[in-house]
């Protein structure tokens, strides 16, 4: 039996390192078509679920980890930016506020599924359009969720956080390795 990671995330593949370097990375092909009218919270465990039951399909004897973040501002998903355009209209919109970052966990192991998702209170600075400009011209934000990485350059953007720094990572390591426990 092994320990599944369904995602290509390197930040995923690094973070699951922390708790077992005794894993295999294999990532679903799945379509990720989101139903209408789902929170953020429920939006992640729908994909991370998605995700999960498709690898678990594939590999029913071993243990499956999958993964989804979003961030959310004032009730809308902010994904990953299609472009430099909409990574910047992004990270004006979250300029000196509050956001919430939420990152759902489906876990398939032998003794049942776990699903749950956490939810992190980000607060950014006020940011000029300089700075702005500066950032996505890093080309961090392309493929990030929300246009940052808070683990990157992504972290002279923010002012503090409420919440586990994992889950704005893109996975809750504690949350993630106490899940495992039950599930194994």
């Amino acid at each position: 039996m092994a320990l599944i990671l369904a995602s290509g995330s390197p930040r995923r593949r690094e973070l699951l390192g922390l708790i077992t370097a005794d894993f295999e990375v294999r990532v679903p092909e799945v379509e990720e078509r989101v139903p209408a009218g789902l929170t953020p919270a429920e939006t992640v465990a729908y994909l991370a679920a998605l995700k999960g039951r498709a690898a678990a399909e594939r590999f029913p004897a071993d243990t499956v980890i999958a993964a989804d973040t979003v961030v959310e501002a004032d009730g809308v998903i902010l994904g990953k930016p299609k472009d430099d355009s909409d990574a910047k209209a992004m990270l004006r919109a979250l300029s000196g506020r509050t956001h919430h970052v939420f990152t759902g966990v489906f876990i398939k192991g032998p003794r049942g599924e776990r699903r749950f998702y956490e939810d992190t209170a980000v607060e950014f600075y006020p940011l000029t359009d300089g700075e702005i400009d500066a950032y996505v011209a890093t080309g961090e934000p392309a493929d990030k969720a929300g246009a940052y990485g808070i683990q990157g350059l992504g972290a002279l953007l923010v002012k503090g956080i409420t919440g586990d720094y994992y889950n704005v990572v893109g996975f809750p390591v504690a949350a993630i390795a106490r899940a495992l426990k039950e599930v194994e």
